[in-house]
């Protein structure tokens, strides 16, 4: 039987090199696990069942090995599997937001300083960002045993070591407050928020979620992704949280030149948009971006001037 050919996901960043789909005979090759996981569709295509979060698990350690040279990598069943596509997604347009700032070429190497506010048991933002142009992050966390397994993940995988440090949140309440110090000097920070209000409002969410991938009916969810209360949902939601990002942000005006984080909810931008205001930035961009299944958005945001922001060295 003749498989389908895959069609472009030209919904990805041009830059992406998963919009051409997966090469499973590749994947399974150098990450034998992934094989109990794929099947052929009604539609003759080669996939994987995205509701299981085994086989989503799988992929993504085949992605990992076969694109970014990690060969090493696992979290635990509770935590968060994040989408690679889509989690490239993000890096590949902060690049560009960069780019903008430095002649139109992307500022690569280990002297590009990104902070990543949330980092999780994953640690796939650092991965990705260090792979595809040489970065340098610090990832921050309020859950010890998220910190702890992205320490293990960067010891399996040494040639990270020197690019990637961690720093525990002692204070949840705060987000930039007890991290960046007077030294330091961000060209980005970026940030995947809790969504949800509730661990009621992310349970029905991913009932939803189930529901979609499978064309199916459950009130029993099954998190494809993962995740933990921190990673899913806190108090005031996503817009409490990016709020609370903003009003930080702003005793921080000229150590980091890009504020940047996901928007998922599109409501939530006007809001946003009045706090920005409230706080004088100098200027915001929204940056549209497809994430799996729906549209999200990048939300970023600088205290400098255009004289300022040429002057930022990413040297």
């Amino acid at each position: 039987m003749k498989l389908k050919p895959i069609i472009e996901k030209t919904n990805l960043h041009p830059r992406n090199q998963h919009r051409m789909g997966y090469n499973f005979e590749e994947l399974i090759a150098l990450c034998p696990e992934l094989q109990p996981y794929v099947s052929i569709n009604e539609h003759n295509i080669r996939t994987i069942d995205f509701s299981n979060p085994q086989a989503v698990k799988a992929l993504n350690k085949a992605l990992l090995i076969a694109n970014y040279n990690i060969q090493n990598w696992d979290i635990p069943s509770t935590n968060l599997c994040p989408p690679i596509p889509g989690r490239v997604d993000y890096i590949h347009y902060i690049a560009d937001l960069l780019a903008s700032n430095n002649n139109r070429i992307i500022p690569e190497g280990e002297n590009v300083q990104v902070l990543d506010i949330g980092v999780g048991a994953n640690c796939i933002y650092p991965i990705l960002g260090n792979t595809v142009y040489g970065w340098s992050f610090v990832g921050t966390e309020i859950d010890e045993k998220a910190i702890q397994n992205c320490k293990k993940i960067i010891e399996a995988n040494p040639r990270l070591m020197d690019y990637i440090s961690l720093q525990l949140q002692t204070e949840s309440r705060f987000i930039f407050k007890n991290i960046i110090t007077p030294e330091d000097r961000f060209s980005l920070t970026i940030c995947n928020p809790p969504f949800h209000n509730s661990a009621e409002e992310a349970t029905k969410a991913s009932i939803r979620k189930v529901n979609n991938l499978e064309n199916t009916r459950t009130t029993k969810p099954v998190l494809n992704f993962g995740g933990q209360n921190a990673e899913l949902w806190c108090e005031g939601g996503e817009l409490g949280f990016i709020t609370q990002m903003i009003f930080e942000s702003a005793k921080f005006p000229m150590q980091c030149l890009w504020f940047t984080t996901l928007v998922s909810k599109k409501e939530n931008l006007s809001s946003l948009y009045k706090t920005l205001n409230k706080v004088n930035v100098v200027e915001v961009k929204t940056i549209d971006m497809a994430q799996g299944q729906k549209t999200s958005r990048i939300l970023a945001w600088t205290f400098q001037t255009e004289a300022q922001q040429k002057k930022w060295k990413f040297e």
